[in-house]
């Protein structure tokens, strides 16, 4: 199955859009099945720092560690998770419009099944990322354009 994609034009620099999409402690203003998030770590992010998140999944709240992979300020993130039976893989990318003024985003999900997760994945963690990435993005929007 292919990755989850949405795209949506922002009303602020690459720059901003950046910071705040990858200050974990913003997931759970802008992600409505994120419950907490905290980095393990301290110091500026870098590939290989890690975060732990609580995300509701279905009617359950499931614990997970994810792991910066890539990290290219304000171009591009990339995440994946290191433990739990459903593993999201996250690339975002940031493209400027405007002269800079304005920001495409576009953000790619999916999800590796391990045990438990194999059957979780297409039957719960897909479908409710479908649903819920569009709200997200609005979400995104709309926090950072009322930030100005």
């Amino acid at each position: 199955m292919s990755a989850i994609r949405e795209v949506i034009d922002i009303d602020r620099s690459p720059d901003d859009v950046y910071t705040y999409v990858t200050d974990t402690s913003h997931l759970p203003d802008w992600q409505l099945s994120a419950v907490s998030a905290r980095r393990l770590d301290k110091g500026p992010l870098h590939e290989g720092s890690q975060v732990r998140v609580l995300r509701r999944i279905g009617s359950r709240e499931m614990p997970m560690t994810v792991e910066f992979d890539e990290h290219v300020p304000p171009h591009s993130w990339g995440l994946h998770g290191v433990d739990g039976p459903v593993r999201p893989r996250v690339h975002g990318a940031i493209e400027p419009l405007d002269e800079g003024r304005r920001s495409r985003v576009t953000i790619d999900i999916d999800f590796e099944g391990h045990g438990l997760g194999k059957v979780l994945v297409p039957l719960v963690a897909r479908p409710q990322m479908r649903k819920e990435l569009p709200r997200d993005k609005q979400l995104l929007k709309d926090r950072l354009e009322q930030s100005e």
